[in-house]
């Protein structure tokens, strides 16, 4: 049997058992509609930032971490606990988790009824949906540049190191411009667009094998006529790395300062 689907097509997630819809209520006038309930043991995954999903919870009891990964660091945003509602940016903006949700203690959640959320949605006008959505996508590019700042404050160091990109289906050679342990700078003709996720295999000295690393662009620059301190190019974040591999560049990095 397949997943059971809800009025978007969206699947319910796995493990989880239908019940009846309650009316859950956080302080006065604020009530919910209750339509799944999980509990999470210590330290379990709720959902993993960059994940898909528009399932929006809300703590019945226990806490949850809210975690970005900056660079290969984890980050806590904030600890939430009852009655707090979480993941409402997915389904307002249709977006990617913009972070990691873990279980702190056993932790008992409800998913808000979706055909409930659906119809008082649909009840705005189309114009202010299309401004909560605005808001949405802007917060996370605002969030996206918030850590990409706290990555940038790691040193950069200039260094040409060999490499390869995935374009679609095609593999394109190019160079390192400088490096830090969160991300580099590629010197290419025919940069991404900003927020493409594209995968990066890189070549350090003196190491056998290229590290594969999941990136996403942050910013692209084409040419802009013959000014060589400005070449054409994308600066890169790193998402998903090895643990070893991470400390591999952070050791490669640390020798280059050293020497």
């Amino acid at each position: 049997m397949g997943p059971t689907l809800n009025m978007r097509g969206s699947a319910i997630p796995r493990g989880l058992v239908r019940t009846s819809p309650e009316t859950i209520g956080k302080g006065q006038g604020s009530m919910y509609n209750v339509a799944i309930e999980e509990t999470y043991q210590d330290g379990q995954i709720i959902f993993k930032e960059g994940s898909s999903g528009d399932w929006v919870y809300i703590i019945l009891s226990g806490s949850v971490e809210i975690s970005k990964n900056v660079g290969g660091e984890k980050y806590i945003i904030e600890i939430l606990r009852p009655g707090d509602v979480f993941g409402e940016l997915g389904f307002i903006g249709g977006i990617r988790r913009t972070a990691t949700a873990r279980a702190l203690g056993e932790t008992t959640l409800g998913i808000i009824d979706r055909e409930f959320l659906d119809e008082e949605f649909n009840k705005l006008s189309s114009q202010f949906r299309s401004i909560l959505v605005a808001i949405t996508h802007r917060f996370k590019k605002m969030l996206d540049r918030a850590c990409d700042y706290t990555m940038r404050s790691e040193a950069r160091i200039p260094k040409a190191l060999s490499l390869m990109f995935k374009d679609r289906d095609t593999f394109i050679r190019a160079y390192t411009g400088n490096i830090s342990a969160g991300g580099l700078f590629i010197k290419t003709e025919n940069p991404l667009r900003p927020g493409t996720q594209f995968l990066l295999k890189l070549q350090l000295p003196g190491i056998s094998h290229p590290l594969q690393i999941k990136c996403e662009v942050v910013w692209a620059r084409k040419r802009e006529g013959e000014s060589s301190d400005k070449p054409p190019g994308m600066g890169v974040k790193f998402c998903e790395i090895a643990e070893k591999d991470y400390q591999l560049i952070k050791r490669y990095i640390a020798g280059l300062e050293s020497g």
